[in-house]
């Protein structure tokens, strides 16, 4: 059974994001772990409350925050009715990024799915923001689901890559698990400014990801003298792209799908899932 952690604040966006997970994991036996974390203002200086973004209306009782998990889980035992899942309630005090490490851990989390505030919401993952802070420093899978993300059927997946990294193991197999839970076919999309030809190591690298991709639908999509930016936009229209899977670990790469001065003319922010590969 997979094990998957959705963090919640209770805001809309949080519930975005938990009935995209139950229909994405519709199919599949999974035990959910709703998680919301309460700073304890008696255990952290000041400024880690500062830093933290906590407010007053933040440090209702432990009692309030139960019953509000219930609730949630009882909402969505009504809309989502599913023999296969099971759903449970998980309150922990501290700071967000140390409560969902301890709750991976004891839980053996598989998957975290989180919302976010779309186009403005994905650029604070360069800067800060909780969305950022569980992409950059807990080493688990994160599927990232903005606020005007539907969920629809999970048909074709752009995977964009310099080649620059070598694919480890982990991130293929996450990639190709997601792909294979929804018959889904991988688009690999190369895209650089220049018209140089790819170094014997990108060589490598790619060839390494064709053999891994054997059994799976998949397609490789080269793309020169444009960038990353505005290729992929189009790219995510024109393939009917549903959803955008990146490796954490090529942290620049990412950063400039996520965080450009173009960003207004960009639109998959919004709508298309991040899947954020680990290795």
């Amino acid at each position: 059974m997979t094990n998957v952690l959705i963090p919640t604040d209770f805001s809309e966006n949080a519930w975005n994001a938990t009935k995209y997970a139950m229909q994405f994991f519709k199919e599949e036996p999974v035990s959910f772990y709703l998680l919301h974390v309460r700073f304890n203002p008696g255990l952290y200086p000041r400024e880690n409350a500062i830093a933290q973004g906590v407010t007053i209306a933040q440090t209702s009782s432990s009692s309030e925050t139960e019953t509000k998990l219930n609730e949630v889980i009882g909402k969505i035992e009504t809309l989502f009715p599913n023999g296969h899942h099971k759903h449970y309630p998980v309150l922990e005090l501290g700071l967000f990024v140390d409560a969902i490490k301890k709750t991976i851990s004891e839980r053996n989390i598989d998957f975290i799915v989180m919302g976010t505030k779309g186009a403005s919401g994905l650029k604070e993952v360069t800067i800060g923001s909780r969305t950022g802070e569980v992409i950059s420093r807990v080493k688990c899978p994160v599927l990232i689901v903005p606020e005007n993300a539907e969920f629809t059927p999970t048909r074709q997946i752009v995977f964009p890559t310099d080649f620059n990294l070598h694919f480890k193991q982990k991130v293929l197999l996450t990639l190709s698990e997601v792909a294979a839970m929804h018959k889904a076919s991988v688009n690999v999309l190369h895209c650089t400014k220049s018209d140089k030809p790819m170094s014997e190591q990108q060589q490598v690298n790619r060839d390494a990801l064709e053999d891994f991709l054997y059994d799976i639908p998949h397609s490789f999509h080269f793309i020169d003298g444009q960038p990353i930016e505005e290729v992929l936009e189009s790219f995510v229209d024109v393939m009917r792209i549903d959803m955008i899977a990146m490796v954490a670990k090529n942290i620049n790469f990412f950063q400039r799908l996520l965080y450009t001065p173009k960003v207004n003319r960009i639109s998959y922010h919004t709508k298309i899932p991040f899947l954020v590969l680990h290795e």
